[in-house]
């Protein structure tokens, strides 16, 4: 049953996933196609229409997606973590169905099983404003999506056992942009094609496994307009940093003399440099590209301070009546502190990567499904991390991990990052206001120096090695939300959580039922499906 919410616009998709050979770096690996595309095929929607995707799994193996940065109101049941749903088997189907609310900007999906990501299936998922809600820039002449990312030529199912047997991933063995990278030999055809004086819209999405990515256009600057959602104070930028699992948008003007240039897109915090290049061509242009390359910023230092010219655009037109800026976070009262530290540990002489103590274990009933079910106990237990990090970890306890939060708290969630690795946290169903990073150690001293005014509402956030970043959220969206490092190894050895967030009402008004045609599994699989919500 198809169930469209407030007869907003339908917009429908048919995906058949498969593998097939595809070669980022010029080295055949098995990948995942979608539709025979790699990258996938963009989803191009409009503030309000519902999106409904019915995905053929043709892989041997199960299969589930996520929608990333999509809050998904009400609706957990479709966010696509396997928390909150059963993955799609072998050989089968199921239709995802959500609506794309107020949310006007550059996001992504990608597969969540396993080290799938690791093979493909991602792709660009653009929400576009409603024609009576004016955006704060002209209209461009035209929009490219550009998936960015590590790639590591020995296929996600090495990498699978590489992780399984307690090791490290290592370093990627290169840089993709949209899945390929220009040999520079005069043969490689255009990425992106740009007409002389007119601007283009670039949307930007770092989908890779664990390298954060500088990107720049040779001979060309970017302005940035838009941040997961954001509108933003625009500022020109040489380059800008790509975080795993951010996106961005901003505006290219064709202001140079006809001819072709690179979009170079390289690794950051690596100790070997990784390079990838796209030819942007001018229509009728005329010369091959200079050989000199921008060059790329050195340091973490210079991306915390970039991180700082980020600003929320206080008047520009929200996607409802009221601007950005209505919405006065720094005045409102914290009801709850949330510090999550994390850590690389040994279990049983393997590499796990934990959360205040505890690496988290895929459970295989989805816990969404046993709370609703009314069988959560059985699965997990609630709070069963604590809301600091302890001073020491003495063994880590692998469980899935599930934190209960009081429905419309207002919480700080401070990530802390001990290590030397540079970190991505994401939070799923919500938008965070980023408040701070700094380097150190975090105490409620540094609250005098957080952003109270105009930072970025967005749903991702990097961590630089040894130091911490603040963010504030409202929990006004009932359901079970996965909170995930977006550095994929450690996601997959532990470094994710669930936020429980539910309504005391039991309402339509604030959670949507669990629709006909849900998937189940585990031990609600044959359990009678509990009464709806009424009204």
């Amino acid at each position: 049953m198809l169930v469209v919410q407030g007869g907003d616009p339908v917009i429908t998709f048919e995906w058949k996933v498969t593998y097939g050979n595809v070669a980022p770096l010029g080295v055949p690996v098995k990948g995942i196609l979608i539709n025979g595309e790699f990258p996938g095929p963009n989803i191009n929607s409009t503030t309000n229409n519902n999106v409904v995707i019915n995905v053929f799994n043709n892989l041997d193996e199960p299969l589930l997606f996520t929608w990333h940065g999509i809050q998904n109101r009400k609706n957990s049941w479709q966010d696509g973590t396997l928390g909150t749903m059963c993955p799609i088997l072998p050989g089968t189907n199921f239709t995802y169905q959500f609506q794309v609310k107020d949310q006007i900007g550059s996001y992504m999906y990608y597969p969540v099983t396993d080290m799938h990501r690791a093979a493909g299936g991602f792709g660009g998922l653009r929400i576009h404003s409603r024609p009576l809600i004016p955006v704060p820039y002209d209209q461009p002449a035209d929009e490219f999506t550009v998936m960015v990312g590590d790639w590591f030529n020995k296929g996600y199912t090495a990498l699978k056992k590489i992780l399984d047997s307690g090791r490290n991933l290592g370093r990627a063995d290169g840089i993709h942009i949209n899945g390929k990278t220009a040999k520079g030999d005069g043969t490689d055809e255009p990425l992106f094609t740009m007409e002389a004086g007119k601007t283009y819209r670039y949307r930007f999405c770092n989908a890779g496994l664990k390298t954060a990515v500088n990107v720049r256009f040779q001979g060309h600057t970017m302005k940035l307009v838009e941040m997961e959602g954001s509108h933003m104070v625009q500022n020109n930028y040489e380059s800008l940093d790509v975080h795993v699992g951010m996106c961005f948008t901003v505006l290219v003007t064709a202001d140079q003399e006809p001819r072709d240039y690179f979009l170079v897109a390289s690794s950051r915090f690596t100790k070997r440099e990784l390079t990838s290049t796209g030819i942007v061509r001018y229509l009728n242009g005329n010369g091959a590209p200079k050989p000199d390359l921008p060059k790329p910023p050195v340091g973490w230092a210079w991306s915390l301070n970039q991180f700082r010219t980020f600003r929320w655009n206080l008047t520009a037109s929200a996607a409802r009546p009221n601007p950005q800026g209505s919405y006065k976070y720094g005045g409102i009262n914290i009801t709850r502190t949330i510090r999550l530290a994390n850590t690389a540990e040994k279990v049983d002489g393997k590499l796990r990567y934990a959360i205040n103590g505890v690496s988290f274990v895929e459970p295989t009933t989805p816990l969404k499904l046993a709370e609703y079910y009314g069988v959560a106990e059985k699965v997990f237990k609630y709070n069963n991390i604590p809301d600091e990090p302890p001073a020491q970890v003495t063994k880590v306890a692998m469980e899935p991990i599930v934190v209960n939060i009081t429905y419309k708290d207002f919480i700080e969630v401070i990530f802390e990052n001990h290590e030397t690795a540079i970190q991505s946290w994401n939070i799923d169903g919500y938008a965070f206001f980023a408040v701070g990073i700094e380097t150190g150690t975090w105490s409620p001293e540094k609250r005098m120096d957080y952003n109270l005014l105009d930072a970025v509402s967005r749903h991702t956030i990097q961590v630089f090695p040894k130091s911490w970043a603040a963010v504030f959220i409202t929990f006004d969206n009932a359901g079970m939300w996965n909170i995930r490092s977006e550095v994929w190894d450690r996601h997959y050895l532990g470094q994710q959580l669930y936020f429980s967030s539910l309504s005391p009402n039991r309402s339509l008004r604030d959670e949507y039922n669990m629709r006909d045609g849900t998937l189940v599994c585990g031990i609600v699989e044959s359990m009678p499906k509990p009464p709806p919500f009424s009204s």
